[in-house]
Formats: structure tokens, sequence, C-alpha cells
């Protein structure tokens, strides 16, 4: 299988650029091992192989020519399937929108193929991004890469996505984080994703789970990837009145290389205390990391973390509802079973419980905003637990049951909530070789130092430079037969 597939995103675009290699080989590449291990891991929803192709031949000929090209001239990447494609299905991950074809992308995919990029396909996802596991009951649940034998979750909802970063089917991808839905799979899957502020990036053309939570961020295998795709997408979008008119830096200018006087706030109570062992060790090993780098380190306490739970609930069961209204009252046996039941709940969150979800989130804003007004980063897990096998709904941690889908997202929304910039990177593994990854939050509107420290500690370290056992056979028992 050609190392194409395994090469960086940044380091394909420059490449190309410097004609090392055709956008048509590497589109080939990828697309040959989308055919050679999808079937198994069920990354991708809708392949769009000669219409990619046909991008590449375009994209080669504007490089032989010397025209101008775009920061991803050439590169291929995955959109989850939320994402709207001219032309091309756009499911949600659902049956109700299973011959959905819509007549105009969404923003950001209209900038990243400005940027030169090209789209390989539609991803897999949990069915309307209602749900941290990335189950689908209509297409097929992603098998998470890191475990060949086992059927464990990729993490959702924007499961597709990263299995397909994680096992080279392209080397970035638009996820969608509404409760964790990039951070979750780029930590069960060992990748880099961002949850930009909110506002700093289009959701034009983007199916809503929860409007005032949802985010568009990218999944990629380094922070660096994620810094050049932000910064092809980002910015005002007069489609989507939410977005920020802010400047939008240079994020790649950004990533220095060094975190020396950088102040970083470790979350001890709530995060750290209530993750798994092999997890907390590997979190506390990555603090000592950027320490070493320079870095100053003081703990951190957010004592309203504790209202998370409650206001994202009452908060996103309504607005998801809302959207959903209609459909559930025509077309109730279309959803699957879990969906249809978390989306009913909507109906009875009065309206004094939703106003009070706003209130305990201002209240969380407010405590994040102080925190980093004396730390210039936030850290802890991005999940306590990795990725379980798909149908277990109990996981032990610290001698305590809990159920699977509130670990998940235990971490991650309440920065959702308060709308910070948020980042996963992998920072370690468990002795069964599953993921383990690291939160890092920041300030409104400075992706910039968040992705600068993901950077620097990623050039120390080489979690992000390992690959999943997916190209490995499976283990022959004696008698001849598949173990």
């Amino acid at each position: 299988m050609s190392d194409l597939v395994w090469t960086s995103l940044t380091d394909l675009a420059r490449a190309i650029a410097a004609r090392d290699v055709s956008p048509v080989e590497v589109v080939q590449a990828h697309l040959d091992r989308i055919a050679a291990l999808d079937g198994k891991l069920k990354a991708y929803l809708t392949v769009m192989a000669d219409a990619a192709l046909e991008r590449a031949k375009a994209a080669e000929a504007a490089v032989m020519s010397g025209e101008p090209l775009g920061r991803l001239h050439g590169v291929p990447v995955g959109f989850k399937d939320l994402y709207c494609t001219k032309g091309v299905k756009t499911t949600g991950g659902s049956h109700i929108l299973a011959d959905w074809v819509p007549d105009e992308d969404a923003t950001v995919v209209s900038r990243l193929a400005g940027a030169g990029a090209i789209a390989l396909g539609k991803l897999n996802m949990h069915e309307f991004a209602f749900g941290p596991e990335g189950l689908n009951p209509h297409y097929g649940t992603p098998w998470n890469p890191w475990d060949p034998n086992t059927h464990r979750i990729c993490g959702g909802s924007s499961s597709g996505s990263g299995a397909a970063v994680a096992a080279g089917l392209c080397p970035g991808a638009l996820g969608s984080d509404t409760g964790g839905s990039v951070r979750i799979p780029s930590a069960l899957c060992g990748i880099s994703g961002i949850k930009p502020t909110y506002g700093r990036v289009s959701r034009a053309g983007v199916l809503p789970l929860a409007w005032s939570l949802d985010h568009v961020g990218p999944m990629c295998r380094t922070a660096a990837d994620c810094a050049l795709m932000l910064g092809a997408m980002a910015g005002y979008d007069p489609r989507d009145p939410t977005t920020s008119v802010l400047p939008v830096p240079d994020y790649t200018a950004a990533l220095t290389g060094q975190v020396k006087g950088l102040r970083v706030g470790v979350l001890r109570s709530f995060f750290l205390e209530s993750t798994g062992v092999a997890l907390r060790h590997a979190v506390e090993e990555a603090v000592k990391g950027l320490e070493g780098l320079g870095a100053t380190i003081q703990d951190v306490n957010l004592e309203t973390a504790n209202f998370a739970p409650a206001a994202s609930y009452a908060v996103l069961s309504s607005e998801a509802y809302a959207y959903h209204e209609a459909w559930l009252r025509e077309r109730p046996a279309d959803y699957g079973d879990d969906v249809r039941q978390r989306l009913r709940v909507g109906a009875f969150i009065s309206a004094a419980e939703y106003l009070k979800g706003q209130q305990a989130r201002a209240l969380i804003r407010r405590e994040v905003d102080g925190a980093l007004a004396k730390a210039d980063v936030l850290v802890c897990a991005t999940t306590p637990i990795v990725a379980t096998a798909v149908g277990q709904g109990e996981v032990t941690v610290e001698h305590e049951k809990l159920a699977v889908r509130a670990s998940l997202i235990r971490f991650t929304r309440p920065f959702n909530l308060t709308g910070h910039p948020a980042a996963s990177i992998p920072c370690g593994f468990t002795a069964a070789g599953l993921p383990v990854g690291l939160q890092i939050i920041g300030r409104p509107f400075d992706e910039a130092t968040v992705l600068r420290v993901a950077d620097a500690y990623q050039r120390a370290t080489d979690w992000h430079t390992r690959r999943p056992p997916v190209d490995q056979p499976r283990p022959v028992a004696p008698e001849g037969r598949p173990a």
C-alpha cells in the first residue's frame, strides 16, 4: 500500500506544489485504500471516486501550467455526511434523508474546494450527530482501526471521520462538535482535532443538532494539519449570522514549536480525578512534557463543571427537538431507536428549564474565562475512558460502574456550552494499544495558542505518528482457522 496515505496533509500540499507527486497519484492511493479496507471499517457512506479523479487531473494540469495554487491544492479530504454537497447525497447518517441531494455546498465545503482540496467522499456518523459513540443502525457502525479483532467504537458523532483519518483513508476530514464530536473520536482514534471558538467557522449548509452548541472543526493526524485546514475554512460568512467578523490569524505561522513561558492550567477536580488510571498517567506525563518544554504548570479547579450535564441536557435536548419535531411526528419509525428516544425527551423540557440551562451555561463560561485570565491554556484528558466494544453500555472507572455515553462526553461538553476553542491530540496508549487523548482548551478566538501548544507537544513526541494495526492479518489459531 502506498506510503502516500500516511503522508501528512501539510506535506502532501508541499509535495504537490513542488511537483514531487501528482494529485492523481495521491487521490488514487487513497481510493485504493478505501476499496481495500472500508468494507470492514465502514468509514464512508459515499465515495466520490470519479469526481475526485476528475478534479485531481484538473489539479495536476494547474500545477504543470504554473497557475496560482491554493494552500490545499490537490489534497484529498473527507466530509462528515451532514455537510451539504451540491449534487451529492447528504444523509446525516439517517434513513430520513437517505436520498436527499442538496443543490448547494456548505460554506466550508466551498472554502476548502476554493483552497484546492479534493473531496473523496462523505463520511459515516451517528445518526443526525446525536450520539457520542458513533453508532449507526442504518448504514453500519464504523470499526475503530486500533483493534482489528474487536469491534470497538470510534467515538461520535464523527465516527467515520475518526476512522478514515486514523486508518489512512484520508489525510484530513471535517467533523462537527456539539458535545464533543470532533474531540471524542479524535481521542478514541488516536488523531488530532480541534473545535474552534463558537462563531469562528460558518455552519451554513451544515445539518444542525443544536444551534447554540454546534461547532465545525477539522480532524487530521497532526495539529499542523488542523491549523492548515482551519485557516482555509475560518472567517465571517453572511450566510451564518453567528460567525465573527474578527480577522483570522495565520494559524500555521503560530506554530513556532515554542511554549516557554506559557502558563498551562491542569484541570484536576471533576476532570483528572475521575479519569481511568492509565489515561490519567498519560495526561500527567504529557503535562510533564510541556513543563520540560518550558511551560509553567498550575492546578485549576472549575467548580461549575458539575452544572454542565444538566445545562447541556436542557439546551441540547430542546434545540434538537425543535429541529426534528415534524419528522418525529410524521416519520418516527425511520429513526434509530436510540436517537428517536433521546429526541423525544426534548418535548418535555420546559421553557423554565431551558432558561435555567442557559443561566448555568453563563456561570460555567464566566468561570472558564476567569481561569484563562490566569493561564494561557487549560488541559485535561479528552475522555475518562478509551474505546469500548460496540454495544457495551457500562464501563468501570476506579471500581465504579459508569455509563459509557455519559463518560464519553463528561470532559468535552462543558466547552461546547462555553464556546471556547478546544483540541484533542494523542498523548499515549493503554497496555491494550488503545489511544489516549489530551484536551487543550484556550481563550475565545485564540485557536492559535491551542494549536501552538499541540504542535509543540507533537514535535517532542511520536504518539501521533503511530499507525493502527488495520493492515495486519487476523491471528490464525493452531488448527488453521482464524482466531
